[in-house]
């Protein structure tokens, strides 16, 4: 078990020497390939007017937004009215979706409770 320990010791020093020699460069490398998105100067200001500018430029999305909604929800209708052509296919999926669905929402539900399964004891 100690050895165990010593190899993994040794593993994550090597690791962090690793990321301490090699970090910086990334860094500016990152920096420089995605420079057009920094704003010069860097100010309070600048940043109250994006997120200002992010915040109205969604909210003047919500009717493109809402019109694809309704879209998609008569497409929906007119499959479930047509079902009898419905292929296996596009049946698999819409179950697959279904179960994703499901999945996020059990997903989320443990995250809310903080990680923990109720009516479990272990």
């Amino acid at each position: 078990m100690a050895s165990k320990l010593h190899q993994l010791q040794s593993k994550a020093c090597q690791a962090s020497q690793l990321a301490f020699k090699h970090g910086s460069s990334y860094y500016k490398q990152l920096l420089e390939k995605n420079k057009q998105y920094i704003q010069e100067p860097a100010t309070v200001e600048k940043c109250s007017l994006l997120s200002q500018q992010l915040f109205y430029t969604r909210l003047a999305s919500i009717p493109g937004r809402y019109e694809s909604f309704w879209k998609e929800l008569d497409c929906v209708k007119n499959l479930w009215k047509n079902r009898q052509e419905l292929k296996v296919e596009d049946a698999g999926i819409a179950a697959l979706f279904g179960l994703e669905c499901f999945a996020w929402f059990c997903a989320g539900e443990i995250v809310g409770r903080g990680f923990t399964f109720t009516g479990y004891y272990v």
